[in-house]
């Protein structure tokens, strides 16, 4: 298909001028091309979850008209499926309609990290978990691009809110940002080869990320060996040239011109080498070419077997919250009422420039009427007005006394899409009033009440009491009226678990203080406590827990095994757990790992996960799944080595049905291989200076000679112990009573320096 191309004899044909121009674009969706080099321009166009190609106009709002495309679900929803399989085939499904439209790449997936539930553009993230957030987004990424088109993983990085995010700073620590915010990425560009990453908006600690050497260049390009090109998200560009200088390749939209002027005076002045422009356009044509290379001109895509598709992927991303005395499945006999105004107007995507004109749109209703069958009577009432927020008494009565007339209820419930969107955050995580007085109210009426959400992240849920079932159907594209009828009637046995924490209340999310900062300066003062890693540690109960979903049948955990119980950090550690359906349907189970270390000299999370797989078992059937941990599902992000590390010691392997239900747990004893040399001086303490054998031996030999170490009862004891474990060397002048002089402490200093002492890490 391909054809070799000396792209560094094209680069050298070209003039600066030339060079310059192919590092913005054309317009706001395609790249510049040279007709006499026979360089061509390609398109890219948003995604992530389908495909927002523009009919015409240059708009990047998604005002005016694109062509239709498959809606799937929202990646908020695709991540609480936690099968890596199902989304890889959804991205395969999206490179066909990306070659089908002849798009060169698809911008997406976003892999930012939910830091605050307020984030208005959350639904079109993954997760508030970095290697889970990771395997969904490399998985996107290798779907589509087994079709031959390109992704842009965005938005690169520490992107983390709306507000104000073309201009505020995110300020985070090394290892928060290495552990968190980072580590998404990473996963998904060591695994995946993105063809693009797009950086994003905002500063981080003080540099825009698109001016932004350590990661763009540093990190991304050198630590991670990313091959393709950075772009810029659209308008995040801010000096041109200092942006090419540090690895920003593309910037997007067109400037009209003013960012090639830039890189032109710039090079001219010797501001910038044209050495390093060439490489930028090196990068550039590698990707073009790919893309022109991958074209499948005549590929045909089937609209029903991609809906069917969406169908499939939005029975897995809803998960069943909540399932009191079995209400769920519902009988296919008996009066149903069907509440709420989503019903008939379903929100099933998100507003911005993910917005989707979808190939066809379910209607719940009509969905919920075809699987019940002709053996139930079901009987529809709006309930509220979709746009309003105070109670409708009217509607509400109408469907009040539907439901005393019922069996049981359903009511369709969530949030407008005018609460939650790309450009703003949220200002709580309530639901319009008039829904959640309606819930309250039907309740009253019809105990055996169910409700179905349609949101792009979590709310608060004061009703909830009032409701036996509640099934999260998230975003879900434009299947999600069949998807939603096949779960609430068993044709489908819910196995979706969520991919974030759903506080009780906003204010007991870690980042409540402090979000979304003061002016443009967002300090993420929580640190490495995000969602589950926040609630776990301060043993706070959350509404429902990350990983947590229900299913119409149950599992049983047993014969948790691990092949070593001892190893060195470089080691592979394979571990298996044996899972059995020991109810009585077919169903899928999310099998979770997490692991904790028992004992650090640093903080850390109480968990954090490291590994899961989804398996699909029927009635009494059991299977042995399996997982590899290798150093980095033991290790924190060392600031001081800038690398990450293991600390020797004992690890608990936990087997969980989410963070906060484990069922099962062993443990293994890690050994470092880490070393680090230690640079001693006279505010050293005892304790570290005893990390080394030289050190250990003259730390023993100095207390022996202290004048009050001998004959001490216990209690006195214990305090001199715990007193001269930090005490740092020079206050042994003090109370040595003169036998530890400042000659002595230079001669014990330079031995354990002279010996180039070396420390497990």
């Amino acid at each position: 298909m391909s054809h070799e191309r000396d792209i560094k004899a094209l680069v050298a044909q070209m003039t600066l001028e030339e060079k310059a121009s192919m590092c913005s674009g054309s317009d706001t969706w395609h790249t510049r091309g040279i007709e006499r080099l026979g360089i061509p321009s390609v398109m890219v166009t948003d995604g992530p979850h389908g495909l927002r190609k523009q009919r015409a106009s240059a708009d990047h709002l998604g005002l005016f008209d694109s062509v239709p495309a498959t809606c799937f679900p929202s990646a908020a929803g695709v991540a609480s499926s936690w099968n890596r399989e199902l989304i890889r085939r959804m991205g395969e499904a999206l490179g066909r309609e990306c070659q089908a439209e002849e798009v060169a790449v698809l911008l997406g997936p976003g892999v930012n990290i939910k830091r605050s539930p307020l984030c208005g553009r959350n639904f079109e993230y993954f997760s508030e978990d970095p290697y889970l957030s990771g395997e969904m987004a490399a998985n996107h990424i290798l779907g589509v691009q087994s079709q031959g088109v390109g992704t842009s993983l965005k938005h690169f990085a520490a992107n983390n809110q709306e507000h104000r995010r073309m201009t505020s700073d995110s300020i985070v620590d090394e290892r928060t940002l290495r552990e968190i915010y980072l580590a998404s990425f990473e996963g998904a560009v060591k695994k995946a080869q993105p063809w693009t990453v797009m950086c994003a908006y905002n500063k981080v600690n003080g540099e825009f990320a698109s001016e932004n050497q350590e990661l763009l260049t540093a990190i991304l390009k050198d630590e991670w060996g990313h091959e393709g090109f950075v772009v810029s998200d659209w308008g995040a560009v801010n000096e041109r040239a200092k942006g090419l200088a540090v690895g920003l390749e593309l910037e997007m939209p067109a400037s009209h011109g003013e960012g090639q002027q830039q890189i032109i005076d710039a090079v001219q002045s010797w501001e910038l080498a044209e050495a390093k422009l060439d490489e930028a356009v090196e990068r550039l044509l590698n990707i073009v070419f790919r893309a022109v290379d991958h074209r499948r001109p005549d590929t045909v895509v089937d609209p029903e077997e991609h809906h069917q598709l969406a169908r499939e992927i939005a029975r897995e991303s809803m998960v069943l919250l909540k399932n009191e005395d079995s209400i769920l499945p519902l009988a296919k006999a008996g009066r149903i009422a069907v509440i709420g105004a989503m019903a008939q107007e379903p929100r099933y995507q998100g507003s911005g420039s993910s917005q989707i004109k979808p190939t066809r749109l379910e209607d719940i209703s009509e969905e919920l009427a075809k699987s019940a069958g002709d053996t139930a009577t079901l009987r529809f009432a709006k309930g509220y007005e979709l746009n309003g927020e105070e109670p409708d008494e009217s509607l509400a009565a109408e469907a009040i006394e539907l439901a005393k007339g019922s069996d049981i209820a359903v009511l369709f419930a969530g949030l407008p899409s005018r609460y939650e969107s790309e450009g703003f955050d949220r200002k709580h995580l309530r639901m319009p009033a008039n829904q959640a007085a309606l819930i309250e109210a039907v309740g009253k009426a019809q105990p055996n009440l169910v409700v179905v959400l349609s949101n792009g992240a979590p709310i608060e849920m004061p009703w909830l009491g009032s409701a036996k079932g509640v099934l999260e159907a998230y975003l879900g594209g434009q299947a999600l009226g069949g998807a939603i009828a096949d779960l609430l009637f068993g044709d489908a046995n819910p196995s979706g678990r969520l991919a974030e924490t759903f506080p009780v209340q906003l204010s007991d999310n870690p980042s409540y203080l402090f979000f979304p900062g003061e002016g443009d300066k967002v300090e993420y003062r929580e640190g490495i406590f995000v969602g589950y890693r926040y609630y776990d540690k301060k043993k706070i109960k959350p509404l429902f827990p990350f990983g947590h979903g229900l299913s119409y049948t149950s599992f049983e955990y047993s014969e948790l095994a691990v092949d070593k119980e001892t190893l060195n950090d470089n080691d592979i550690l394979h571990v298996s757990v044996k899972v059995t359906n020991t109810g009585g349907l077919a169903g899928m189970e999310v099998v979770q790992l997490y692991v904790r270390d028992k004992q650090s000299t640093v903080i850390r999370p109480d968990k954090e996960l490291k590994g899961f797989d989804k398996i699909r078992l029927e009635p009494g059937e059991s299977k042995i799944v399996s997982f590899e941990l290798d150093k980095r599902s033991f290790a924190y992000y060392d600031e001081a080595l800038h690398d990450w590390n293991v600390e020797t010691g004992e690890f608990e392997l936990l087997i969980g049905r989410s963070s906060q239900a484990i069922v099962l747990t062993g443990a293994v004893t890690v050994h470092s291989t880490a070393t680090r040399p230690m640079m001693l001086h006279r505010n050293s303490t005892l304790s570290e200076i005893s990390q080394s054998p030289l050190g250990q031996k003259i730390v023993k030999q100095l207390i022996a000679n202290l004048p009050f170490s001998a004959g001490l009862a216990d209690e006195h004891a214990a305090m001199l112990r715990a007193f001269m474990e930090h005490m740092p060397l020079r206050g042994l002048l003090s109370f040595s009573g003169g036998k530890f002089t400042e000659a002595g402490l230079a001669t014990i200093l330079q031995q354990l320096n002279d010996q180039d002492q070396e420390v497990t890490a």
